[in-house]
């Protein structure tokens, strides 16, 4: 908003700006690798004024975030000539907002991790300390904005995409409600409504404005989010009108490890809403973490299978095995082996853990948890180790799916994809906004988020309570991290 701001007050240009965002791209995403499609060349500078952020420079996500004639991959070699054949919905609205759509960001293969390390671009680096990952699976994006190669990118949330990286990087970021921005052309739901699509962005405000310009009725949507009629940026400014409710807890909801920074950014986070004046409690959430947990795998296992069909099509062939990357071939295996059966209990599952967090919110306005269980792991850490990999490679090419069901490995799948990101994925089964908020940094440097969640359709309190946080000093600055003024 404030780059916006100088350039309709004349006082920078619209090519001035475009020319030093790319500059700074160039400069240091050799080092980060948060861009992987340039789109310089097609962008032209607009005369038209009257939008609101009329030559801001933007970068989109490499997954859903189509721009018509340019590649869209989902971060997989399988797509890598795949040309987007008309903008996806969100980005004809972000073409609204004057954006100038400056490249496409890299993600993890169908954006299936919390860690942006696909096999066929390479990692993302995070700028705090480019050993760590940025998160997932909008790393590149949280990349790119918290290094300042551009002041907002567009991001996806499925079960934490958007508030992981997010958390990793010092960045604000929030999931909005299920049916609140859109998720066509053609298409009624993504991850049947477990994902939504918004942005990553250094202040609250920017989030803020840029949803209230996004939201609003899609044709052929599935899910519409409750209404809200008035400003969100407007919302962020408020003051609450009486000391909110807020449960708080630092417990794993599948009972696996927690580190000791991520707890303390949220106790320190209570004592703080405590000495506010809100009335905080100590509470779980009355939901099931290990039924939520494989629901949402079994959605996951369901998705991929079908996105590798999708592929098919693309391609006009089989797709096999050498296609795509060993886990993501795994979980297509497990996605074909999963009953319709398997697949309606999960999704009830989804209907009941919303009824109990409607009932839930009715006395809490907030529920505040760590927003990941650990702080950014090394680039590389989370691979898997010898033996997972010669298990995966021995399902792959033998079509193992059904055995390894059997063999309930896939409890220990569970464990593995989410002990160290276990908070974010019940807000996208509920469809509740959920936001991840920079109020801590480790001794080692690497930043924290606190993640709040609010009811259905409260957006704008989570923005009211994250504009609060802003203005004092426990708010993180991301301008610190050391790429920032490289």
């Amino acid at each position: 908003m404030g780059l916006a701001e100088l350039i309709k007050k004349k006082e920078v240009k619209k090519e001035e700006v475009i020319e030093a965002a790319t500059a700074k791209i160039e400069r240091i995403n050799p080092e980060l690798n948060a861009v992987i499609h340039k789109t310089y060349e097609h962008q032209k500078v607009e005369s038209e004024n009257a939008t609101p952020f009329a030559g801001v420079p933007i970068l989109l996500k490499d997954i859903i975030q189509e721009i018509k004639g340019e590649p869209i991959t989902s971060g997989s070699r399988a797509l890598r000539g795949y040309i987007a054949k008309e903008d996806s919905e969100f980005v004809s609205r972000m073409r609204g907002t004057g954006t100038r759509f400056l490249g496409v960001t890299n993600v993890p293969e169908l954006a299936l991790m919390g860690i942006t390390e696909p096999v066929h671009y390479g990692p993302s680096r995070n700028p705090w300390n480019t050993d760590h990952t940025p998160g997932g699976s909008s790393g590149g994006s949280a990349a790119a904005v918290a290094s300042g190669m551009v002041p907002i990118a567009g991001a996806n949330d499925g079960g934490g995409s958007i508030r992981i990286p997010a958390a990793f990087t010092g960045l604000f970021g929030l999931k909005p409600s299920r049916g609140r921005t859109p998720v066509g052309k053609r298409l009624g739901r993504h991850w049947q409504g477990a994902s939504a699509d918004h942005v990553l962005t250094r202040t609250v405000r920017d989030s803020a404005y840029m949803l209230d310009l996004l939201k609003g009725h899609e044709k052929g949507a599935a899910f519409h989010a409750p209404p809200f009629d008035h400003s969100y940026l407007e919302s962020m400014n408020k003051e609450f009108n009486r000391p909110m409710k807020i449960a708080f807890s630092v417990a794993s909801p599948i009972g696996t490890e927690v580190h000791p920074e991520c707890k303390e950014a949220v106790m320190k986070t209570a004592r703080l809403l405590e000495g506010m004046g809100h009335e905080v409690t100590e509470k779980n959430a009355p939901v099931d973490g290990q039924k939520i947990a494989k629901s949402y795998i079994t959605m996951y296992f369901g998705e991929v299978a079908a996105a590798l069909a999708s592929m098919e099509e693309i391609l006009g062939r089989k797709v096999t095995r050498m296609d795509v990357e060993p886990t993501t071939w795994l979980l297509g295996l497990l996605g074909k082996v999963t009953s319709a059966e398997e697949w309606v209990l999960s999704l009830r599952e989804w209907d009941i853990a919303s009824y109990a967090m409607e009932s839930f919110h009715e006395n809490f306005d907030f529920y505040v948890t760590p927003a990941t269980a650990f702080p950014a792991s090394r680039i590389g850490e989370l691979d898997p180790s010898p033996s997972e990999k010669r298990l995966i490679s021995m399902v792959g090419r033998f079509g193992l799916g059904g055995l390894v069901k059997k063999a309930g490995i896939v409890d220990t799948i569970i464990e593995n994809s989410l002990k160290r990101t276990p908070f974010t994925q019940l807000a996208n089964l509920t469809g509740q906004p959920a936001m991840s908020v920079p109020l801590h940094m480790t001794a080692d440097g690497l930043p924290i988020g606190v993640q709040f969640m609010a009811a259905g359709g409260r957006e704008d309190l989570l923005y009211q309570m994250a504009g609060t946080f802003e203005q004092t000093e426990y708010w993180q600055d991301v301008k610190k991290n050391p790429m920032f003024l490289k």
